[in-house]
C-alpha cells in the first residue's frame, strides 16, 4: 500500500489527540509512524469534553470506536439556563430520536479517555513509535522527504511531518508565524467528585448556565461518579494566552450576580486550572510542500461550540481518506486535504465566536437571546445542526471530478 517505494516513516509532532488520530489514520494507509512528544510522557491533561456524533464517526473510521464508546458518559439532552433567573432557554433532546438523525450518539466523557482509547490504538498496530521529551525546534524538507530537529540537535527523518503539535505549534509558527488572538475569556476547569456534587444539579445532560459576560458548565464523567465544572468569564485585566493555576476567589468575585442554584458550582472545587484562551483567524494554506497541520494547530478555535477535539478526529480521517485517493502521494493528498477542511474548520472557528457572544449576552440582547429558541421543537434544532453534526467520513473529501 505504501507506494513512495521509501522505508521512511511520517513524522507526527504532538502526542495528544490529533496527533494520535493522525498517527492511526496513517497506520492504516500501510505508513509506519513515528510521534514526537514534548511532554516527558504520553499523556493527556485536562477535565471533561462533549463529543458530538461527528466524533463518533471519526473515532469508528480510526478503529476505536468501541473503546471511546465504552468510557463515555450518554447524556438525555443539552439544557441551557439563564444563570441569572434560571430561565430554561433551550432544551435539546440527544435520546433515540437524535441517534437516529445523525447515526451515533451525543455523549461526554474525560479528555483523558479520548487519549487512551486511541493510545490504545496505536499500541496496538505495532507501527507507531514515540520519542518524548522531544521538542520540535526546526524544520527542513527537500524532494525526498523531511527532516526535524530537536532541542538537543537530534535529527529525525521522515517522508513527510503532520504538523500536530497544539495550539501554540512550532510546525505553524515556521511556515505562518501568524500571531493568536487572545480573546480576554478566562476559564477554569475542575472535576468533581459525585458525592461532592449537588444533588440537584445531578442532570444526565451537557448543561449550561449563561449569564452577562459569563457562563457555567456541568455535566457527568465516569459514569456519573464524577462531574466535570467549567466557569468563563470575561477577564477585567490584559490577558496572555496560557494556563496556570486557578484562584477560588477569583472566580467568586466574577459571578456575584447569578442565581443560588448555579452558583453552587463555583463553590465545589477544591483546586482549579485557569485557561486564558485564544484562538487565530483562518487561514486558507496550511500545507507547505511535505508538511501540513492538523488540528488545533491548523485551527485553534474557542470553546464555545465543544468542537475543538472533533475537529482533530475528523482532520485524521480526511487525511486518511486523502492520502487512499491519491494512492499515498503526499503532494496530491496533503492538497486534497486542505481543501476538503479549510472552510468547515474556519465555520467552527467563526461560529464558536458568535455563540461566545450569544452565551454572554446582557440587557437587551439577553432577552433577544432566551427568546431565540422558545417553542422550538427537537426537529427543528436537529436541523440547525445538521452542518455540524451530520458529518460522515464517506463524504469528508471536497467534491472534485478525480473524487467521485
Amino acid at each position: 500500500m505504501q507506494t513512495s517505494g521509501s522505508s521512511l516513516p511520517v513524522l507526527v509532532a504532538g502526542g495528544g489527540i490529533g496527533g494520535l488520530a493522525a498517527a492511526l489514520a496513517l497506520v492504516r494507509r500501510g505508513f509506519a509512524v513515528q510521534v514526537l512528544e514534548q511532554a516527558p510522557e504520553i499523556g493527556e491533561i485536562g477535565a471533561g469534553i462533549q463529543l458530538g456524533p461527528n466524533a463518533f464517526a471519526a473515532f469508528d473510521a480510526l478503529g476505536v470506536g468501541e473503546k471511546a464508546r465504552s468510557r463515555a458518559v450518554y447524556t438525555d439532552e443539552m439544557l441551557m439556563h439563564d444563570a441569572l433567573d434560571e430561565t430554561l432557554v433551550g432544551r435539546i433532546p440527544t435520546d433515540e430520536g437524535f441517534r437516529q438523525r445523525f447515526g451515533n450518539p451525543y455523549a461526554v466523557i474525560h479528555r483523558a479517555d479520548v487519549h487512551l482509547s486511541l493510545l490504545e490504538g496505536t499500541q496496538e498496530t505495532g507501527r507507531i513509535g514515540f520519542h518524548t521529551s522531544t521538542r520540535v525546534e526546526r524544520i527542513e524538507q527537500d524532494e525526498t522527504g523531511v527532516t526535524v530537529y530537536d532541542q538537543h540537535g537530534r535529527a529525525y527523518r521522515g517522508q513527510a511531518l503532520v504538523g500536530a503539535d497544539g495550539v501554540k505549534s512550532v510546525v505553524r509558527e515556521q511556515y505562518v508565524g501568524d500571531p493568536p488572538r487572545v480573546s480576554g475569556h478566562v476559564v477554569y476547569r475542575a472535576v468533581v467528585d459525585r458525592q461532592d456534587f449537588p444533588e440537584n444539579l445531578r442532570w444526565n445532560a451537557a448543561s449550561i448556565w449563561v449569564g452577562p459576560n459569563c457562563h457555567l458548565v456541568h455535566y457527568p464523567l465516569r459514569g456519573g461518579e464524577q462531574y466535570n465544572v467549567v466557569v468563563t468569564f470575561h477577564s477585567r485585566q490584559q490577558e496572555e494566552w496560557g494556563v496556570t493555576e486557578g484562584s477560588a476567589a477569583e472566580v467568586q468575585s466574577y459571578f456575584q450576580g447569578i442565581c443560588p442554584r448555579a452558583r453552587q458550582l463555583i463553590e465545589l472545587p477544591r483546586s482549579w486550572k485557569r485557561w486564558a484562551t485564544a484562538d487565530r483567524d483562518p487561514i486558507g494554506t496550511w500545507t507547505f510542500g511535505r508538511v501540513t497541520l492538523l488540528g488545533d494547530a491548523a485551527h485553534p478555535t474557542l470553546q464555545y461550540l465543544a468542537q475543538g477535539a472533533c475537529m482533530a478526529l475528523e482532520d485524521a480521517v480526511t487525511l486518511g481518506a486523502a492520502l487512499r485517493v491519491h494512492d499515498n502521494d503526499f503532494s496530491r493528498a496533503f492538497a486534497l486535504y486542505q481543501r476538503s477542511r479549510v472552510a468547515r474548520t474556519a465555520r467552527i472557528v467563526l461560529s464558536a465566536r458568535e455563540m461566545g457572544r450569544i452565551f454572554h449576552a446582557h440587557g437587551v440582547e439577553r432577552l433577544v437571546r432566551n427568546g431565540l429558541w422558545k417553542g422550538r421543537d427537537a426537529e427543528r434544532f436537529y436541523d440547525a445542526m445538521e452542518w455540524l453534526y451530520g458529518w460522515k467520513p464517506e463524504a469528508c473529501l471536497a467534491d472534485e471530478p478525480e473524487n467521485r
